[in-house]
């Protein structure tokens, strides 16, 4: 009989590639931050020079379906992930917004050589991928990204700073047990929450990339508001699809439930907010 096919490992933070609840909280971070940052490319003068497009790690596919909707004339949108599962899931989403047509998903390993010839995309947009990419790997992730993409093109990154500042301490305690276990994992250079967007110009300019030019972002979570209804939805799912990788990876406090608790009831409190800082960060190809 033939061997079944199986998958790459993954680096992703969730590895229950059959996790439901996980494809739903993408979707919906996916939704949080684009409109949140004003649209999926806010910061470059004209989008519509991109024509052929690449979401390397694009996961549920939520930032490629919004650029189909907004810029119909772009003629290839293409969206690589590890998880055939998620792609599934991708396509779903694609089809229920009438851009299926559009929108082409392979399954690929972005750690590995792309199965892509060199110079096929003028834009090479990669978001959060400090969920998937260790410190190790940013090297070839990016010689990789300047292969694929076309000389002048763009090469995009968007990241967080993990740990969101809120003002409920017990949340802020959580967060910081979470950054501990990204650092020991190896998905952070530094232990602090803002490792990834501090690091990640530099990265850029060391690797290859010229001109680099970056967007900061300060993002506001009000109670009360949808972007707060949002933000608190997604926090609440993070923790459950995300804590058994914490738990891998640090020793959790023996009163963690009663924290987790103080921290639901802290965020329904009516003056509760939550700031969290993103960073795009993009430059061109030199070919």
């Amino acid at each position: 009989m033939p061997t079944p096919h199986r998958e790459h490992p993954s680096t992703y933070m969730v590895q229950d590639r059959d996790n439901q609840e996980e494809f739903a909280r993408l979707q919906l971070q996916d939704q949080m931050l684009t409109t949140s940052m004003g649209g999926v490319l806010p910061e470059q003068p004209d989008p519509t020079i991109f024509k052929h497009i690449l979401d390397s790690g694009c996961g549920t596919g939520g930032w490629l379906i919004e650029m189909a909707k907004t810029y119909p004339d772009m003629i290839r949108l293409c969206g690589i992930d590890i998880s055939s599962k998620m792609l599934n899931y991708a396509r779903a989403q694609a089809e229920a917004n009438q851009v299926s047509d559009r929108i082409e998903l392979h399954v690929m390993d972005a750690l590995h050589t792309l199965a892509f010839p060199t110079h096929s995309f003028d834009l090479v947009n990669m978001r959060l991928a400090q969920s998937w990419i260790r410190t190790w790997e940013w090297p070839k992730v990016l010689r990789e990204a300047q292969r694929i993409c076309k000389p002048g093109g763009v090469i995009r990154f968007t990241e967080v700073d993990f740990a969101v500042k809120t003002s409920s301490p017990a949340l802020n305690y959580l967060y910081d047990l979470a950054t501990q276990a990204f650092y020991r994992a190896g998905y952070y250079f530094t232990p602090e929450s803002n490792a990834i967007i501090t690091h990640l110009p530099r990265l850029m300019q060391q690797y290859g990339v010229q001109n680099i030019q970056t967007r900061s972002c300060m993002l506001e979570y009000c109670a009360g508001t949808p972007e707060g209804q949002f933000y608190s939805e997604n926090t609440l799912s993070a923790h459950r699809t995300v804590g058994p990788f914490v738990r891998k990876w640090i020793r959790l406090p023996d009163n963690h439930k009663e924290i987790y608790q103080q921290a639901l009831g802290e965020m329904q409190a009516p003056d509760f907010v939550a700031s969290w800082q993103l960073l795009t960060a993009w430059g061109t190809n030199q070919g």
